[in-house]
C-alpha cells in the first residue's frame, strides 16, 4: 500500500508543477535534436502580393506539405505574421500578402549550395545579356543561420537571368558582410547588430564575479568580430581566456582536431565556456558532442543556441546549465489563437508541446518559483495536455514577424506614392516596380504592433537591450527557462545590468552561481603575485611582507602598519602596540627598585656603623674621610638606578647618565685616593721627606676633586652637543612599544664609561703594587678585589648591552651598576664591619699590629 501511494505521489508531482511556478518561469518541451541527426537548417520563403482574400485553409495548405523539416516555428511564424497583416485594414488594402518555400522545406548549408549550384548550371543565360522586357521583382525571406543567408545572397547578386530582380531579406543574427551595400546591394537584415552583446556578457561575468572563460567560436567573419568585441570588453575589466576554440566551419578540417577542441575543454580548469557561432555548422556538432559526453559547464551563449537535450544523468546538486542573451523585445500574446485554429488534427496540443522553439508561460502570478526536486518526463505531455500556456517569440521568429510588417509597410507607402502620382511604366514594367520598391524598402521606418520601433538605419539599428535566461534541462526533452536579468545599454555605466537574485534562487536553490577563476582568492593576509607570462587573472597568493597586512581579497599590494601599531598573526590587521617601559609594577623593575633600596639601606647602616665607631683603630686606618666619602657615593651609586626605572622623561634621561657617571666617577676616584693613600704611607719613612708633607697636607683628597671635574667636562660636552633623549623602540619587542632613554652620543656614552675604566685600572695597579705591605696596611688587598671585580662587571657589560634590545638593555645596565656597586661594598667594607660588629677584640691598635688577616 506504501509503495502504490508513493509511486501516485511521483506520477502527480508533475500537475503541482504549475502551481509552484513563478510568472518568469517558462516550460517548454523540445523534440530530440540528438535522434533527428540533423543541424538547424536555413529555410527560404518567398514572398508575393495577391488580390485575393486568404483565408487560414491556405495557410494550413502551405504548412501540412511542409512539416518533415523540423523547422516549423519560421513557417508557423511568417503565416501568423501574414495573417495579421492581411486582416489588418490599414496596410496593404484590397491586397493579401502570401507565401511559399521550395520543395522539401528547409536546406543544409550544402543542400542550398548544391541546388543553387545546380540552378545555375542549368541556365545558359549571361549577365547584361537578357533583353527579356517581361523582368519580375521577387521578395525572399533567408534564414536563420550566417551561411545560407551568405550563399543565397551572393548567388541571386549573381544570377544570369536578367528576368528576375530579387528583394532578399534575412532573419537570424546580424551579418557585417550582409551590411556591404556594394556587395549585397539587394540584401535587407531584420537583426539588429549586436555590439552590445560582448558588453553585455561581460557584466554578467563580473557580476557573478567569473575571470575565466573558454570561448568556442565558428572560424568566419562572424565569429572573427564577435572575438574582438569580447575580448576589448575583457581587457577593460580583466576577465581572461581559459581558452580560444575557433573550430572550422567546414567538417572535414573540424574532424581532424575535434579531439583537440574536446580534451582544451575538458583540461581546462574554467566552469564558463561561451558559444557563439552559426547554429548550422561544426561548431553545433562539437557542442552536442560536448554536451553529450556529459562535460559539467555553464554555457553562456545567444538564444539561436537555446536547445535542450535529453541526457539522462541529470543532477539537481550543482549547477551546470545554459544562460542565454536574448533580444528583448514584446511579447506577442495572441500568437496561440492563431495555431490553434489551425487544422486540429495536424497542430493537436501534443505536438505543439513538443515544437523545438515553444516556450510554455506559467499563468499563477501569485506563486513562487521552487527547486525542482523531481521530475518525470514519462507524464509531461499528459500535463501538458490539460494547461493553458501562453507562447513567446523567438528571436528568429521576431525578425520574421518584423520582416512581414516591414515589406507590407514598404508596399503600402509604394502603392499610395503610385496612387497620387499615377507614375508611367516607360517599358520597364516590373524591373521599374523593383527597384521601387528596394528605394522605399531603404527609407522604411516603422512601429510594430506590439510597440517596438523598426528602423533599418544600420547606424540606428542597434540592439541595446538582453534579456537574460537560465535554462535548465531536465531529462527526456522537459526544460525550465528562468528570466534571471536584464541588460541595458542606456543605462549610466554600473547600473545597465539587473540580475534578479531571488530567481536565481528560486531556480538554483541558492544565490551563489559556481566560482570560475583562473586563481582562487588571496584572501586577508595575502597579496596577489604575478609570475612571468600569466595572464592578468592568474597569479599566486604570498603571505603580507613582515609588519604588512592586508584586509580585503585579492589586493595588489600589502599596507604597511604604523610604528605604533603591529600586525596580528593572520597579517590582515594592524593592532595598537603596548606602550611598555620597565616599571616598578613589573616584577623585574620591583625587583631591581627592591635591590638598590635594600643595598642603598646596607651601606647606609655600613656608614652608621663606621660613623660610631670612628675612634676605632680599623676605621681610623687609610683615612676614614676617604671611607665615608666612599660609603656616601655608594649610597648614591645603589640610588642610581631608580633613576632607570619608571616612565622615562626628558629630565630623568638627562639625570641616569650625568649621575651615573658623577657617582660612580666619585666612588672609584675615592678608590684610587684610598690606594694612594696606603702607598703614601708606606712611603713614608722619615720626617723630612717631601712625600710626608704630601700626605700630611690632604694630597690624596685633591684626585677626587680632579677627577670628578674632569668627568664633569665630559658629562658637560655630551650635554651641549647631543644630550640624552626619550626615544620608542617599536621594533625589540613584537606587539610593543619600549619607551626607553636614548644615550643621544654613543660616543660620549663610551667615553664616560671609559674614563671610569681608566680610573679603575688606575686603582687596581696601585693596590696591586701595594698587595704585599705589611698587615697594618693590609686594605690595599681588599681594594685589589674590588676594582678586579669592578673591571670584570664592566668589561663583560659591552657586549651584553650590545646583544639586547629594548627592557633588557635598561635592566642590564641597572644590574652592572648594583653588581659593580656591591662589589665594593662587599670587597672593601663587609670584613671591616665584621670586625668592628662581630670581632670587636680584634679591633685594637695591638690586634691591628699583629699578622692577621682579614
Amino acid at each position: 500500500m506504501f509503495s502504490l501511494l508513493l509511486l501516485f505521489f511521483f506520477l502527480y508531482i508533475p500537475l503541482l508543477v504549475p502551481r509552484f511556478t513563478h510568472p518568469r518561469c517558462f516550460w517548454r518541451m523540445k523534440p530530440d535534436k540528438e535522434n533527428d541527426g540533423d543541424l538547424v537548417t536555413g529555410c527560404v520563403f518567398f514572398l508575393s502580393t495577391a488580390q485575393w482574400p486568404v483565408e487560414k485553409d491556405y495557410f494550413n495548405h502551405i504548412l501540412n506539405i511542409r512539416t518533415s523539416t523540423g523547422n516549423n516555428q519560421f513557417s508557423l511564424a511568417l503565416a501568423f505574421s501574414m495573417d495579421e497583416v492581411n486582416k489588418n485594414p490599414d496596410l496593404l488594402p484590397n491586397t493579401s500578402l502570401v507565401f511559399d518555400f521550395p520543395e522539401d522545406g528547409c536546406k543544409t548549408v550544402p543542400q542550398v549550395y548544391s541546388l543553387l549550384h545546380f540552378s545555375e548550371e542549368t541556365h545558359d543565360t549571361h549577365p547584361n545579356y537578357n533583353c527579356d522586357e517581361e523582368s519580375m521583382c521577387i521578395l525572399a525571406l533567408s534564414g536563420p543561420n550566417w551561411a545560407i543567408s551568405e550563399i543565397f545572397g551572393t548567388f541571386l547578386n549573381l544570377f544570369t537571368f536578367q528576368t528576375v530582380r530579387f528583394c532578399i531579406l534575412t532573419y537570424g543574427p546580424f551579418d557585417p558582410i550582409l551590411s556591404n551595400r556594394e556587395q549585397f546591394p539587394s540584401v535587407y537584415q531584420m537583426a539588429p547588430q549586436d555590439i552590445y552583446l560582448a558588453k553585455a556578457m561581460v557584466s554578467l561575468m563580473l557580476h557573478l564575479n567569473w575571470n575565466w572563460i573558454g570561448l568556442a567560436i565558428s572560424d568566419n567573419d562572424q565569429g572573427i568580430q564577435f572575438l574582438s568585441y569580447l575580448r576589448r570588453e575583457m581587457e577593460k575589466n580583466t576577465v581572461c581566456f581559459a581558452f580560444v576554440n575557433i573550430i572550422p566551419v567546414m567538417m572535414p578540417s573540424y574532424l581532424s582536431r575535434a579531439g583537440v577542441y574536446y580534451n582544451q575543454i575538458m583540461t581546462s580548469s574554467t566552469k564558463v565556456v561561451v558559444i557563439y557561432g552559426d547554429t548550422d555548422s561544426a561548431l553545433a556538432v562539437s557542442f552536442r558532442m560536448w554536451d553529450s559526453r556529459g562535460i559539467q559547464r555553464i554555457w553562456v551563449t545567444t538564444s539561436q543556441w537555446d536547445v535542450t537535450t535529453w541526457k539522462s544523468d541529470f543532477t539537481l546538486n550543482s549547477f551546470h546549465g545554459t544562460l542565454v542573451f536574448a533580444h528583448h523585445h514584446a511579447e506577442i500574446s495572441n500568437f496561440k489563437t492563431f495555431v490553434q485554429t489551425l487544422n486540429p488534427l495536424k497542430y493537436s496540443d501534443e505536438y505543439l508541446a513538443k515544437l523545438e522553439w515553444m516556450n510554455l508561460k506559467c499563468e499563477l502570478s501569485d506563486s513562487k518559483c521552487k527547486t525542482l526536486n523531481n521530475c518525470i518526463s514519462n507524464a509531461s505531455l499528459q500535463w501538458l495536455k490539460v494547461q493553458t500556456f501562453d507562447m513567446t517569440f523567438s528571436d528568429d521568429s521576431y525578425d520574421i514577424y518584423n520582416a512581414v510588417y516591414y515589406v507590407a509597410h514598404a508596399l503600402h507607402e509604394m502603392i499610395l506614392q503610385e496612387v497620387h502620382n499615377q507614375p508611367v511604366d516607360n517599358g520597364k514594367g516590373h524591373y521599374a516596380h523593383c527597384l521601387k520598391l528596394h528605394s522605399f524598402l531603404q527609407k522604411t521606418q516603422f512601429t510594430n504592433p506590439v510597440g517596438d520601433r523598426v528602423n533599418m538605419n544600420q547606424k540606428e539599428n542597434l540592439q541595446e537591450e538582453y534579456d537574460i535566461f537560465q535554462i535548465w534541462n531536465f531529462p527526456h526533452g522537459l526544460g525550465l527557462k528562468v528570466k534571471i536579468g536584464e541588460f541595458s545599454a542606456h543605462f549610466p555605466q554600473g547600473q545597465q545590468l539587473h540580475i534578479y537574485e531571488d530567481m536565481i534562487e528560486h531556480a538554483t536553490g541558492s544565490r551563489q552561481m559556481p566560482p570560475s577563476v583562473c586563481s582562487v582568492d588571496c584572501g586577508p593576509g595575502f597579496r596577489k603575485f604575478w609570475q612571468e607570462g600569466m595572464e592578468d587573472c592568474c597569479f599566486d597568493c604570498n603571505p603580507c611582507p613582515q609588519h604588512e597586512v592586508s584586509n580585503d581579497t585579492n589586493v595588489d599590494k600589502c599596507l604597511r602598519c604604523r610604528e605604533d601599531q603591529y600586525t596580528n598573526r593572520e597579517q590582515n590587521q594592524c593592532i595598537p602596540k603596548a606602550v611598555v617601559f620597565l616599571n616598578y609594577k613589573d616584577p623585574m623593575g620591583m625587583a631591581l627598585a627592591l635591590m638598590a633600596l635594600c643595598f642603598s639601606a646596607f651601606t647606609a647602616v655600613v656608614l652608621g656603623v663606621f660613623v660610631k665607631h670612628h675612634d676605632t683603630p680599623i676605621v681610623k686606618a687609610n683615612n676614614r674621610n676617604l671611607t665615608y666619602i666612599l660609603l656616601i657615593s655608594l649610597i648614591f651609586s645603589f640610588l642610581c638606578p631608580l633613576l632607570f626605572i619608571g616612565h622615562p622623561n626628558s629630565a630623568t634621561c638627562i639625570l641616569q647618565q650625568v649621575t651615573f657617571g658623577v657617582v660612580f666617577t666619585v666612588a672609584i676616584s675615592t678608590v684610587l685616593a684610598k690606594t694612594v693613600t696606603v702607598l703614601l704611607a708606606f712611603k713614608v719613612t722619615a720626617p723630612g721627606k717631601r712625600i710626608r708633607s704630601f700626605l700630611l697636607l690632604g694630597a690624596p683628597n685633591y684626585i677626587i676633586a680632579i677627577c670628578t671635574f674632569i668627568q664633569i667636562i665630559l658629562c658637560a660636552i655630551w650635554l651641549r652637543f647631543s644630550p640624552p633623549f626619550i626615544d620608542n623602540d617599536a621594533n625589540s619587542e613584537h606587539g610593543q612599544i619600549i619607551i626607553v632613554c636614548n644615550k643621544g652620543s654613543e660616543t660620549a656614552f663610551y667615553c664616560v664609561l671609559g674614563y671610569h675604566g681608566s680610573l679603575a685600572l688606575a686603582s687596581f695597579i696601585v693596590a696591586f703594587l701595594a698587595r704585599n705591605l705589611p698587615d697594618t696596611f693590609n686594605e690595599a688587598k681588599l681594594l685589589t678585589f674590588s676594582m678586579l671585580l669592578f673591571c670584570s662587571v664592566w668589561v663583560t657589560f659591552i657586549p651584553v648591552y650590545h646583544s639586547t634590545k629594548g627592557k633588557v638593555m635598561v635592566v642590564v645596565e641597572v644590574l652592572s651598576i648594583l653588581i659593580s656597586s656591591a662589589g665594593l661594598l662587599g670587597c672593601i667594607f663587609v670584613p671591616k664591619s665584621y670586625i668592628i660588629l662581630l670581632r670587636p677584640e680584634r679591633n685594637s691598635l695591638q690586634k691591628l699590629r699583629e699578622k692577621t688577616s682579614f
